[in-house]
């Protein structure tokens, strides 16, 4: 953590280019999966989950496993939110959803061999820190007792917290329970825009929340950041940058807000009139770039900026990069256990997902049975085109001849469609194609997802979800 606060970038690691960006700026999926969770079905439940796991734990005893808890509960409502969640101040709810969450927990370390060792937590909302002490004490206490976490040095163990809803004292229990990162909730300092969306949240109490975590030796601090909100401009969002700067956390994630109130309702509280233009938020985009890399950071993916000596910056340059429901992440070879309502899990060849419903989720774990809702056994066509778009996500490049070696096709021929699709953006400098590599380029990067989308087969088919724009 004793990093200096502004070191040089290693290479230049992104080009923005607006004009590019404006015209190729359209709605696509965000690939923590692929296929993504619109392709899930309601034919996949929880006996099919059970024979994924049985055939994993045949092939892959010792492998690895990740584990994400989701706490879906608030105090109050951000109006930009978009995740599954429930407001509520009412404790008993809290003990009532983690006594169900603790059956649930039971009924999947039982299928598991206890030589396939945790190395990756996570804790996601909501808020993860609306539980009491008591309550985080007793959820960790119970995960340790089903299933084998690795040691501090070879996990990571993170959870999300909203600094508004923990002190010193919590951050140091936090510690102590095994967490060794810390993601906290920022979106933006200005006070007009925690306002308009119902988040007030200072300065100091943020600062305070760092300097807790670094006091602890937590191994990474990210802070997460929108762009979009009501309220923000140009000039607005420089003054959050030079706060996030000054508390120089390890990662930083900057989301792009989707307006999307048809969806969801608590977007419906924002004064669509008060949001920035497409042109300001463009250009908020191209600040935040510029900022953060003449600030040291790298520009791993998407959304998301790390110092060179954090762990996604160096698995990104050694070849390891992956990505889950999480986002970028530097464990490849895990399989995901997908804890509480709604959460997804990944399993060899397989997506599941829960209940999203807190009555249905509650009435599955009352009977005993896992309480999955639905998900997809992925094709060979799905594996091979999963490992495309992820290598691109991750690396940006991919080498064809290493998908040939591991899977039977030629690339050209199998993927010939694609490959016409390829050379238009090669056209527009998005990527370069040499006779063995697909690169994308330093431009191509803020597009990547225009460059999965070549190789989704099932945009090719209607789905009724409607997603956010590219950029």
């Amino acid at each position: 953590m004793n990093q200096p606060a502004h070191p040089q970038p290693l290479t230049p690691s992104i080009e923005f280019d607006g004009d590019l960006m404006r015209r190729l700026d359209r709605p696509g999926p965000r690939y923590t999966s692929y296929p993504t969770a619109d392709r899930f079905s309601g034919a996949f439940g929880a006996a099919h989950y059970r024979d994924a796991v049985a055939m994993r734990n045949r092939l892959g005893a010792r492998r690895a496993l990740s584990l994400y808890v989701h706490l879906p509960f608030c105090s109050t409502v951000c109006y930009y939110c978009a995740c599954n969640k429930i407001i509520t101040r009412d404790p008993e709810r809290l003990a009532t959803y983690l006594d169900f969450l603790l059956q649930e927990i039971r009924l999947h370390s039982a299928l598991f061999t206890r030589a396939r060792y945790v190395e990756q937590l996570h804790w996601g909302g909501g808020t993860p820190t609306a539980l009491s002490d008591v309550q985080i004490t007793r959820l960790m206490q119970g995960l340790r007792q089903h299933f084998q976490l690795a040691p501090d040095t070879l996990g990571e163990y993170s959870i999300e917290i909203d600094p508004r809803t923990v002190d010193a004292d919590r951050i140091a229990l936090l510690r102590a329970l095994g967490f060794n990162r810390l993601s906290l909730g920022v979106q933006d300092f200005d006070p007009a825009v925690q306002q308009a969306v119902n988040r007030i949240q200072s300065n100091s109490v943020t600062r305070a929340a760092v300097d807790a975590a670094r006091n602890n030796d937590f191994r990474s601090v990210s802070i997460d950041l929108i762009y979009g909100l009501p309220q923000q401009t140009v000039r607005s969002f420089n003054q959050t940058l030079n706060h996030v700067i000054a508390l120089n956390p390890d990662r930083i994630a900057i989301y792009n807000y989707a307006h999307l109130p048809h969806l969801f309702k608590t977007q419906r509280r924002i004064d669509a009139a008060a949001l920035p233009t497409p042109a300001t938020k463009l250009d908020i985009l191209a600040q935040c770039i510029e900022r953060l890399v003449a600030a040291g950071y790298v520009y791993i993916g998407m959304d998301h900026f790390a110092k060179p000596h954090d762990d996604l910056a160096i698995a990104q340059r050694q070849g390891r990069l992956h990505r889950n429901f999480q986002g970028y992440s530097t464990h490849a070879d895990c399989d995901l256990i997908g804890l509480g309502v709604s959460a997804i899990g990944a399993i060899g060849p397989s997506y599941s997902q829960n209940e999203k419903n807190l009555d249905a989720y509650y009435a599955h774990l009352a009977a005993g049975q896992l309480p999955i809702q639905r998900g997809i056994a992925l094709t060979m066509d799905d594996l091979l085109r999963r490992t495309v778009i992820h290598s691109l996500m991750c690396q940006a490049e991919l080498s064809m001849s290493a998908v040939e070696q591991a899977y039977p096709i030629t690339f050209a021929e199998y993927f010939a469609t694609e490959m016409q699709a390829l050379e238009a953006l090669e056209r527009e400098d998005l990527i370069t194609l040499e006779p063995d590599w697909i690169n994308v380029t330093l431009k191509g990067r803020l597009l990547i997802r225009n460059i999965a989308m070549v190789f989704d087969r099932h945009l090719q088919q209607p789905t009724s979800l409607r997603y956010s724009k590219t950029i």
